[in-house]
């Protein structure tokens, strides 16, 4: 069974997790603009398709940015062999249980091991009881479909009043952050509201910082 959590303990303030797009003008500058404007726990980087090479040079180019901060860097399943280990990643974010279950020996216990894309409750447990380092609820597909945000809400509470384990609820817009926050979720996961902004991405890191400390002040 996944560890469950005693009914005593608090979890700690969430923290921010940022979804980078593949592809982005003046990428560079928005994460670090981005990575300056709250505390980042971790860095999702989807990597450019290009080859080998010029996948490692994106990475090289941008983990000083990130790691400097003492923030995490991680990539997409299929993204963290080779590329992530020859540039120097920290883990991997793996969608399903079969992905998980394929790379989590490799990863285990240097680099962290994330699963998203569980489509059920027990999904969940059983990336949980794998070994997984969290569980992410509310991601888009690759056809950027999820499920209802009422839905999302619901299984990050359910799962933040039984399971130890951290679990990330996705954040598809800023107005999200808060509910989610509420909810128990332990990390808020940010991609296009952040890096699709108009008003940039240090504004709307910031803006969803307040949110999260509002989000703690009512709790």
């Amino acid at each position: 069974m996944a560890s469950q959590r005693p009914a005593e303990t608090r979890r700690p303030a969430p923290r921010l997790y940022l979804v980078v797009p593949q592809d982005a003008a003046g990428l560079a500058n928005q994460l670090a603009d981005a990575l300056g404007a709250a505390d980042i726990a971790a860095v999702l980087l989807r990597l450019p398709a290009t080859d080998e090479r010029g996948q490692v040079n994106h990475v090289k180019a941008l983990a000083p940015t990130v790691q400097n901060r003492g923030t995490a860097l991680c990539f997409d399943s299929a993204q963290m062999r080779p590329v992530g280990s020859r540039a120097g990643g920290d883990g991997s974010h793996l969608s399903g249980i079969e992905a998980l279950g394929s790379a989590i020996a490799t990863l285990k216990p240097a680099r962290i091991a994330g699963c998203g894309g569980l489509e059920t409750r027990h999904e969940a447990m059983v990336a949980a009881e794998a070994g997984a380092d969290y569980v992410m609820f509310g991601e888009p597909d690759t056809s950027g479909g999820r499920p209802a945000f009422e839905a999302i809400a619901q299984r990050v509470a359910w799962w933040a009043e039984v399971f130890e384990i951290p679990c990330v609820g996705f954040a598809a817009t800023l107005d999200e952050v808060e509910p989610l926050a509420a909810a128990g979720a332990d990390f808020i996961a940010m991609g296009d509201c952040v890096f699709g902004a108009g008003h940039g991405a240090a504004a709307a890191v910031a803006d969803a910082a307040r949110r999260l400390a509002i989000a703690e002040t009512v709790a």
